[in-house]
């Protein structure tokens, strides 16, 4: 879905800035405008992490936001938001792991105040990140 941001263009010593009119509070900034559609991904995905989809307010008209007045020296730009990544629905999945390996997990899970689904979501994360 494409929503209206708001860029304040950086410089050489300045990240290019990012604000949300629809999701208040919500912000990205990217050295390059390159990365700027990652940020804009990932600053919603955070914004709305575990509210879902559901959660996200339609895009304002840009015509609108166009003539507001706080909006000065910067860049409009329509940015394509994936709503399906913030869909944090529980899914349920059968998997095969050794009972040893399990015992462990959820032993780690418990001391760390986790359950075994939470520790399972957070180490793929991880990985996926590393």
């Amino acid at each position: 879905m494409l929503y209206p941001v708001y860029i304040h263009p950086g410089d050489a010593d300045h990240a290019h800035g990012v604000i949300f009119p629809d999701f208040p509070g919500c912000f990205a900034a990217a050295d390059e405008w390159t990365g700027l559609p990652a940020a804009i991904q990932e600053a919603v995905e955070a914004h709305y992490y575990g509210e879902g989809a559901q959660a996200v307010p339609p895009p304002s008209a840009l015509e609108q936001l166009a003539a507001d007045t706080q909006y000065q020296g910067g860049i409009w730009l329509l940015a394509e938001v994936d709503l399906n990544r913030i869909d944090t629905s529980p899914v349920r999945l059968n998997i095969s792991l050794p009972a040893n390996l399990v015992e462990q997990i959820d032993a780690y899970a418990r001391s760390h105040g986790a359950t075994r689904s939470g520790f399972l979501a957070q180490a793929a994360r991880q990985a996926m990140h590393a």
